[in-house]
């Protein structure tokens, strides 16, 4: 087992990312080392969502970095200063809809950021010519790299990759990148790919906050075209579970697929959302589901993603411990009573990058 000492984490301050920190400085995962947390902290950024955690290690366990993972200078320096050993991969672009109005955001930060935080650290992980064996790169990934699934069938960690996104694209390049520093420069590299995470802080433009925070004010449901298209859906502690016994277990070289082995049409998704938010909230929710309106399917919508996890199960011995019913209340109830949260980010940078970006498109 790997003794992990001084943890970079990029995109600490995202849902996944921020979540896996809170996580690692928790009793459950035995870590007793330093995180660095690097995040630029774009629209998708909040220092909030770890202000308990800057409260408690600011300075002695926990540091943050606001930082861009493309800016070498800038890696290089925190790669020396913290004596980092271990690099957690999270930052990325990773909102399907925006890649395909703005695709270039995500080469950006998720090709030339994987490549610049790969080649930063194998220069600072040489000795003599040689890799230090001592290190670990971990890249974090998504299933939308495989492409799309008919009725039948899961994704493994042999699957083709056929992204079909810009920002799938983006991924799977960044993960070639990994793997080609592994068996090119003997670098230790692992890399895992995960499907749909949902829980607590997630930003609030993805499917279950949004829904959720939409049904709170009464808003229209959006659903993409007939809402038959199918994910499978993992809570995020489940995920970071996985990625710490990677960080710890994993064989340097592999790939783990991780996934929550719990498919879920759209639609269905959504009538589910409906009843346990309208059950907290004290409303019928006959009436919230007359508010479902189905729009204009996305460009290139991939029908069906599912994971296959035996890899992980069977050589790591990871499983599930959060119940899909039990995870998807414990996210809306969270939702609810963190209005606050929800309006700072809204309100924010998000607002001003999309007037930027979007709104005259």
């Amino acid at each position: 087992m790997r003794k992990l000492t001084n943890v970079l984490v990029t995109g600490g301050a995202g849902f996944i990312g921020c979540n896996f920190i809170h996580f690692l400085l928790g009793k459950e995962s035995g870590f007793t080392g330093r995180i660095i947390n690097v995040d630029s902290l774009s629209y998708a950024g909040n220092l909030e969502s770890l202000a308990d955690v800057a409260s408690c290690h600011g300075g002695t366990r926990y540091f943050f970095e606001n930082v861009d993972i493309c800016n070498r200078s800038e890696i290089e320096r925190i790669l020396k200063q913290y004596d980092v050993d271990t690099i957690v991969h999270f930052a990325a672009e990773s909102h399907v809809d925006r890649s395909i109005l703005g695709p270039e955001a995500f080469v950006k930060t998720n090709v030339m950021g994987t490549f610049t935080l790969l080649d930063s650290s194998r220069a600072f992980w040489s000795e003599c010519g040689a890799m230090r064996d001592d290190v670990l790169f971990h890249h974090v990934s998504t299933d939308e790299v495989y492409g799309s699934l008919g009725a039948v069938g899961k994704f493994t960690e042999t699957t083709p990759y056929d992204p079909r996104s810009p920002y799938s694209a983006s991924k799977a390049a960044s993960d070639h990148l990994a793997m080609a520093y592994s068996h090119t420069y003997n670098m230790p590299v692992t890399l895992s790919n995960c499907s749909n995470n949902y829980g607590p802080y997630q930003f609030p433009e993805k499917f279950l906050p949004l829904m959720i925070m939409n049904i709170r004010d009464g808003k229209n449901l959006p659903v993409y075209g007939e809402g038959t298209n199918v994910r499978d859906w993992i809570y995020v502690e489940d995920h970071n579970r996985a990625v710490w016994l990677i960080l710890q277990k994993g064989r340097t070289g592999e790939k783990y697929n991780i996934g929550g082995e719990n498919e879920w049409q759209n639609i269905e998704l959504l009538h589910k959302v409906i009843e346990f938010t309208a059950n907290e909230l004290g409303k019928n929710p006959r009436d919230i589901e007359k508010t479902i309106v189905h729009v204009k399917d996305r460009p290139g919508h991939d029908l069906r993603y599912a994971i296959d996890c035996t890899k992980i199960k069977s050589e790591l011995q990871w499983l599930r411990t959060v119940s899909f019913e039990a995870g998807l209340r414990i996210t809306i109830k969270w939702y609810l009573s963190h209005k606050q949260w929800i309006d700072n980010i809204q309100n924010g940078s998000y607002k001003a990058w999309i007037a930027k970006n979007y709104e005259k498109r």
